[in-house]
């Protein structure tokens, strides 16, 4: 397809799904002062927060917040909670939730109201208790006191993640979270939600500072090509993660502003031990013949770092000296394949053994324009040493439980690598033994004694020299044993209208939606 054919069909694409959004052509345009229209992808199907990780879209459209924000350099600090301690016993924490917060329906915030919503995050997900389980929670006052099993030295961190939002959970009988939205103390409530577009309103008793919009609309734009039209055109105006190919669109600085930053993130595809990928020769030989410094640089323009370790290098955490030994060489893969036996015996150009070709399923989804991309890269080198590469894409809402079934050979992943302020809990959540269901998102199979001796040091351990340490050490053990394909780091963007002001890409990617962002003028 010719390059203004393309241009064509994406301007088609993009009148056509502003004609969803308010008709096009007609309708209110954006830049009214009363109405914020923002443009996302939306992977939730209902926003009840502990369902999936739909929490992550209730925080980022505005509605919900927790006891611990983090700043721009990923420090815990205060939100609802103004202040907290840790007991002598390394067990005991108190948090003081602050005074004259009301939720959205009016009801005041109390340290009663949280421990009910924290209670409802453990009862109602089991990823809760994959970052601390508690022997004892009690509220008095504005106070709240939570004893873990064991030393939980980032604690403040893992109540800073959306599974842990605050919602007042006495408002259940009269509302539908799933359907309605819970009912937070974010500055903006839910009026009406769909998966294609939600529609918020300004929280009458918010708490920290003034709500500047009375509606935000927020339609789900999942094509990229189409999300760049929509902004272009003034449809929305701001836009969440514009693809690479289209941030050259918004170049001038009198009609938009672009906000990017190196991300937190890590492109991963999960590598299942349990199929034809558990021959670590065959794992090893697969990682080698990926030229992941050709996918970055030349096909997604340097827009993205060539993948190595498991933690992008934008955080500190030894990216420079770890070696991967399965950095590409082709001659080294096709080796390793040669020595685990599988040969091309009918010379269709797939390598076979035993009756069976060697070909795995790769697992992507589209809404982030980078994965199909990576997919189709590693499918055509792939195929160069005799690996046959099925790419399937499925919804992104399938995503998480074909990660923890391990209904996959290769699944990719645009993974925050510090959701809770370092890499802890996502070294822990895809790579530590899976024993019994008790870490369900490891359903790759992966496990390694020495690798969980080190997370289980990691869990109780205060010291950051010595946590930093540890979690170097567990990356090398990780590329090691060729755990994981880890292709690249993305930049992430918010790029909006010079109409409006405050719309900031955070490195946290929790804070899309919120009263800062204002009319210009």
């Amino acid at each position: 397809m010719g390059k203004k054919k393309r241009w064509l069909t994406a301007l088609l694409t993009g009148c056509m799904a502003a004609a969803l959004l308010t008709g096009c052509g007609g309708g209110q345009s954006a830049g009214d002062k009363t109405t914020l229209k923002v443009g996302v992808t939306n992977f939730a199907d209902t926003l009840e927060p502990t369902e999936n990780y739909f929490s992550w879209v209730v925080m980022r459209y505005g509605m919900g917040e927790t006891l611990v924000k983090f700043d721009e350099k990923m420090n815990a600090t205060p939100w609802l909670a103004e202040s907290w301690q840790i007991g002598d016993d390394k067990l005991t924490w108190t948090f003081k939730i602050r005074d004259n917060i009301k939720f959205s329906n009016g009801k005041p915030l109390t340290a009663e109201a949280v421990k009910a919503s924290l209670e409802r995050s453990f009862a109602k997900n089991n990823r809760a208790k994959t970052f601390f389980e508690y022997t004892e929670m009690t509220a008095d006052g504005q106070t709240l006191t939570i004893k873990t099993v064991k030393p939980s030295p980032s604690m403040p961190g893992f109540l800073a993640d959306p599974l842990f939002l605050i919602v007042d959970v006495s408002s259940e009988g009269e509302r539908d979270f799933a359907k309605q939205g819970p009912i937070c103390t974010g500055p903006y409530v839910c009026e009406s939600f769909v998966k294609e577009k939600a529609v918020m309103k300004k929280n009458p008793y918010y708490w920290d500072g003034e709500v500047p919009y009375e509606t935000v609309e927020i339609p789900s734009i999942d094509d990229p090509n189409t999300r760049a039209m929509a902004l272009q055109s003034g449809e929305v105006d701001m836009a969440v993660n514009i693809a690479a190919g289209d941030i050259g669109l918004f170049n001038d600085t009198a009609k938009f502003h672009i906000d990017r930053i190196s991300s937190l993130r890590t492109v991963l595809a999960r590598i299942n031990n349990k199929g034809i990928l558990g021959d670590p020769k065959v794992r090893a030989a697969f990682i080698s013949m990926t030229d992941r410094k050709a996918y970055n640089e030349v096909i997604l323009k340097g827009t993205f770092i060539p993948g190595k370790a498991p933690v992008p290098p934008s955080l500190d955490y030894g990216f420079d000296q770890l070696t991967d030994p399965n950095a590409y060489n082709v001659d080294r893969a096709n080796k390793l394949l040669d020595e685990a036996g599988w040969k091309d015996t009918d010379g269709d150009g797939i390598r076979d053994k035993d009756g069976k070709p060697l070909s795995v399923d790769f697992i992507i989804y589209n809404s982030r324009a980078e994965l199909p991309i990576y997919a189709e890269a590693v499918q055509a080198d792939a195929k160069k040493v005799g690996i046959d590469v099925k790419i399937k894409p499925v919804d992104y809402n399938l995503l998480d439980k074909i990660g923890t079934s391990g209904e996959y050979d290769l699944l990719i992943s645009n993974i925050t690598t510090a959701n809770t302020g370092d890499p802890e809990i996502y070294l822990n959540w895809y790579w530590r033994t899976n024993v019994n269901g008790d870490n369900p998102q490891n359903g790759s199979g992966y496990s390694n004694p020495a690798y969980d001796a080190k997370c289980a040091e990691l869990a109780v351990e205060f010291d950051p020299a010595k946590r930093r340490q540890l979690m170097i050490d567990m990356q090398q053990i990780l590329l090691n044993d060729a755990a994981g394909l880890f292709l690249g780091y993305p930049e992430t963007n918010i790029v909006s209208s010079t109409k409006i002001t405050g719309a900031i890409m955070h490195p946290a990617d929790y804070y899309w939606i919120t009263n800062k962002i204002k009319p210009a003028n």
